[in-house]
């Protein structure tokens, strides 16, 4: 039997392929396995809201809400799920408690730039030196006077 690890790659697979229905089973079977896997939770919502079944969806972003309410990216999915239903009040709602939980991690000081994780951060190449001309060349385009 594969771990859940293994069983949750293999339904991501089948998710970015485009097989939603490959991919809501192989969730569920995790989720039936162990009810409290965030991360199945959260996928099985963004598979039925692929699917086109945003009532679904829905339930299944309510039950990530659950497990972890304080998360960005479920009020992020329910935000984009209850706007596709139709339900622009609620979805204004959870993309405002999105935007709540991102400040909650950010723990800079205003005004000052957000620290970065350095091995994250892409490679910035030195500047070379660069030396200014000694004599500028003529401006044709003036008029001598």
């Amino acid at each position: 039997m594969p771990s859940l690890q293994e069983q949750y790659d293999d339904a991501m697979f089948a998710f970015s392929t485009g097989d939603y229905d490959g991919s809501i089973a192989g969730l569920k079977n995790i989720l039936a396995q162990e009810s409290e896997h965030f991360d199945a939770q959260l996928a099985l919502g963004m598979a039925y809201y692929r699917k086109g079944d945003y009532a679904a969806a829905i339930a299944e972003g309510h039950k990530a809400e659950k497990l972890c309410p304080q998360e960005q990216l479920v009020h992020t999915n329910l935000s984009l799920f209850y706007m596709k239903s139709g339900d622009k009040k609620t979805a204004e709602h959870h993309g405002l408690q999105a935007r709540i939980a991102s400040w909650r991690t950010d723990k800079t000081p205003p005004g000052q730039k957000p620290q970065s994780d350095s091995e994250l951060e892409m490679a910035k190449p030195a500047m070379p030196a660069v030396k200014p001309p000694e004599k500028f060349p003529d401006m044709p385009w003036k008029k001598k006077t």
